[in-house]
């Protein structure tokens, strides 16, 4: 499965990547990953003129769209659309971060998931 990793280099940049988590076969249930170590969860709704200006995020976490667009600007200055179903793995705690903002005037839903200290 697709998403997208949001993370700071060394020199406090932060920067894009797409990974893939692995899937195995699970037979009629479909195709699982492997149980990744979370803590716990968070629903979030934006307004539609919802507009965050740089910042490294407060934690290492997953954010999963469930409704309305998102788009991320890297301190690199690469920027990314995320629909509906959409998964961002943000990761830039620390240097420069990121900005977001919605870019269509209409309310955003997503759900973050805290991913557990290793």
């Amino acid at each position: 499965m697709k998403i997208t990793r949001l993370y700071t280099d060394k020199t406090g940049e932060t920067h894009f990547e797409d990974i893939s988590v692995p899937l195995s076969d699970s037979g009629p249930i479909g195709s699982l990953s492997e149980i990744l170590p979370v803590n716990g969860m968070m629903l979030r709704e934006n307004p539609g003129d919802y507009f965050y200006d740089w910042h490294p995020a407060p934690r290492k976490q997953y954010i999963v769209m469930l409704e309305g667009m998102l788009v991320v600007e890297a301190s690199d200055g690469e920027q990314r659309s995320f629909p509906p179903g959409s998964i961002l793995l943000v990761e830039d705690t620390t240097g420069k971060g990121h900005k977001s903002w919605v870019p269509d005037g209409k309310p955003r839903k997503s759900l973050f998931i805290t991913v557990q200290d290793a």
